[in-house]
């Protein structure tokens, strides 16, 4: 049998200390745009591992390597175009801004969150999944698994100062958090058509403000229990 074609990435260890890892995480980018490209344009079912692997013009031991097998790169696949739910590098610089006016703070996040959510590649993907769930029940399961940690994440503490601080009550800081985005992330999905729609500006204001006052209206300190 002949041997598997090499690498465009080359796996070869380089002279210089650091470099291999700087190649592996080059060569796992390059897989994960493929996958991308590939999961996008044929769905999951249609998508093929070889296809990806020739795309990223890596041999597919190589991508079973990185990522274990076509679910987990899949999901791998949405953490890189920026997350269902909007965790993204750009969305903020952590920690979540603070300017004294929470609900002014929280429109901006959510903003940014939406227009994450709300992304061509990201809502393309939510849909596919929609769609692969009844036949892969485990992407159900890997999705919950790789949920946006580090927007969550920000949030909570933004929401655990705002408590410290008496700006606000919120005693749960991460199911707040955990609400927002989900409240943010269904709104902008009907209201976009699962982001087949596009959406005016003002609506993209109007859904982050709306959210963002819930959120501080329920969470207003003093209230009665």
């Amino acid at each position: 049998m002949p041997a598997s074609a090499p690498d465009s990435v080359s796996d070869s260890p380089p002279p210089a200390g650091g470099r291999p890892r700087r190649r592996s995480e080059a060569k796992r980018e390059a897989i994960l745009r493929a996958a991308l490209t590939v999961f996008l344009r044929e769905g999951f079912a249609g998508a093929s591992v070889d296809v990806i692997a020739a795309t990223a013009g890596v041999g597919k031991q190589t991508v079973y390597g990185h990522f274990g097998d076509k679910e987990a790169l899949f999901l791998a696949a949405a953490e890189a175009a920026g997350g269902l739910l909007g965790d993204t590098p750009d969305a903020w610089r952590s920690p979540l801004p603070a300017t004294g006016d929470p609900l002014a703070d929280l429109t901006a996040a959510g903003l940014r969150i939406l227009r994450a959510v709300l992304a061509p590649e990201a809502a393309a993907l939510h849909r596919m999944t929609i769609a692969e769930l009844a036949r892969h029940p485990r992407l159900q399961e890997l999705w919950r698994a790789n949920a946006p940690r580090r927007t969550l994440d920000d949030l909570t503490a933004y929401l655990a100062d705002r408590d410290r601080d008496g700006t606000l009550d919120v005693p749960e800081p991460a199911t707040a958090a955990r609400q927002f985005v989900l409240l943010l992330a269904t709104e902008g999905r009907v209201a976009s058509l699962h982001g087949t729609l596009p959406l005016p500006e003002a609506e993209y204001a109007r859904i982050a403000a709306e959210t963002a006052g819930l959120v501080v209206r329920a969470h207003r300190a003093g209230q009665a229990p």
